[in-house]
């Protein structure tokens, strides 16, 4: 029988080495983002490397072994495998023109008197079929722009429509980098945490439209027809159709990538080389992301062994006394790690096995808490100047980042209802979850 592991304040230190580096490089050159994220976590490991259990001393080749051990757990390898499809997928839809059209569609069906819930619906659509919110505005602050000068309002009042609406896909999406590190950690299935998150999400979703509604935009304007290519829509159907019906994700995936590359190949838009070529593209947009998660993967093998996670752990549930108080401390871990990090995807990969271990403990729903991991993460990622949504819109607009801050009623919306869902301790569920590997 193994020796229970002696809780130990000094092994979870890495983690904090990693963010005393974002914050201290941030200050120093007044850009959060300034610290590659990577090459912090590798000086993180590094640290660990030095540490040891309490009343313990390993070798470096033991050390290396639970590093390697923890970032080549089963979950992790999954979730690399699953990002460098997602990002297949995701450059095959931008070279094919189903992005594109997939946009363009969208704006032919917004009515006379919609323009703002208009705006922020489309963003919906498009980053939930797409599943990344920064190509969402990417590909939609230009629009967002146009509409707020036709308008005659606030262009950092667009941008925080269109950064909303992204915000809305990303944390919703099947294919999105948030839901499949959420529903890795938790090991459940897209279906039920998509149900989980929809139910706490969408009365946000609908205040938002209810507040656009409300906001004078004076003579309303038709947007130019723009021409669309039905056929280029079809990647995203596939993908939601796929998941809608259950299949596990690395299925959805590959079924999108092969109905991109056809539709690609169909339409004369990509040779065969070109089509791969484009797939090696997006798996190398992911390859960063990926060594990030085998890097997160060791560091959390390293801090478990030397009881930084038992202790953590211990000190999330000292006055926990119940699931309701499992989920606010989960809430809070991964809210201060996105702060800390501005990235709502490695905040979750972070905390995903501190979260998998408080939720066993006090028998706390999984989808709930793959649930919660993604709504509060993408709800501060959403409203953080310095996170990569908000400097994207800025950097298109030439503006501050600080001015679109106020204008994100979505995220913020999220996170009230999100507190409101662990509270109620809704939605309950009658049956339990089905463990997916």
């Amino acid at each position: 029988m193994e020796k229970p592991i002696t809780p130990n304040a000094w092994g979870l230190t890495p983690i904090l080495v990693f963010i005393a580096l974002v914050i201290t490089t941030g200050v120093l050159t007044q850009d959060v983002t300034s610290m590659p994220v990577l090459v912090g976590f590798m000086i993180a490991a590094g640290y660990a490397l030095l540490l040891n259990p309490k009343g313990k001393k390993l070798g470096i080749g033991e050390k290396v072994q639970l590093f390697c051990e923890g970032g080549g757990n089963k979950n992790i390898i999954l979730l690399v495998m699953i990002f460098l499809m997602a990002g297949a997928f995701y450059a095959l839809t931008i070279d094919i023109g189903a992005r594109d059209a997939t946009v363009n569609l969208a704006l032919n069906f917004v009515p006379q008197d919609w323009m703002l819930p208009g705006l922020f619906i489309i963003c919906c659509f498009i980053s939930f079929s797409m599943g990344t919110s920064v190509g969402t505005i990417t590909a939609l602050s230009p629009i967002g722009i146009g509409i707020a000068q036709t308008l005659n309002i606030s262009e950092p009042m667009a941008l925080g429509i269109v950064v909303s609406g992204a915000m809305f896909g990303d944390n919703l999406s099947f294919v999105s980098d948030t839901t499949i590190a959420a529903t890795r950690s938790q090991g459940v299935r897209l279906t039920d945490k998509f149900k989980a998150n929809l139910l706490v999400v969408l009365p946000a979703a609908l205040i938002t439209v209810l507040i656009l509604f409300n906001i004078d935009t004076g003579t309303a304007k038709t947007l130019d027809p723009r021409e669309v290519e039905l056929i280029n829509i079809l990647p995203f159907v596939v993908i939601i159709g796929c998941a809608l019906a259950g299949l596990n994700v690395v299925v959805v995936l590959a079924m999108g990538i092969i109905s991109a590359a056809l539709t690609g190949w169909y339409t004369d838009a990509l040779s065969v080389l070109g089509l791969l070529q484009s797939v090696q593209k997006g798996m190398g947009w992911m390859q960063n992301l990926a060594m990030i998660a085998l890097t997160i993967g060791g560091i959390v093998g390293l801090m478990t062994a030397y009881g930084g996670i038992a202790w953590l752990l211990r000190a999330l549930t000292a006055k926990v006394r119940s699931k309701r108080g499992a989920e606010l401390s989960i809430a809070s871990l991964v809210s201060v790690l996105d702060l800390s990090t501005a990235n709502n995807t490695i905040s979750i990969v972070t905390a995903g096995p501190i979260a998998k271990k408080l939720g066993d403990q006090y028998q706390a729903d999984p989808r709930r808490l793959a649930s919660l991991l993604d709504i509060f993460s993408c709800g501060f990622q959403g409203m953080v100047p310095y996170g990569g949504q908000l400097l994207s819109a800025a950097a298109i607009a030439g503006i501050s980042p600080l001015a679109i801050t106020p204008y994100c009623w979505y995220p913020m919306l999220i996170l009230v209802f999100g507190l409101i869902s662990i509270a109620l301790g809704w939605p309950r569920f009658s049956s339990p979850a089905k463990e997916t590997f």
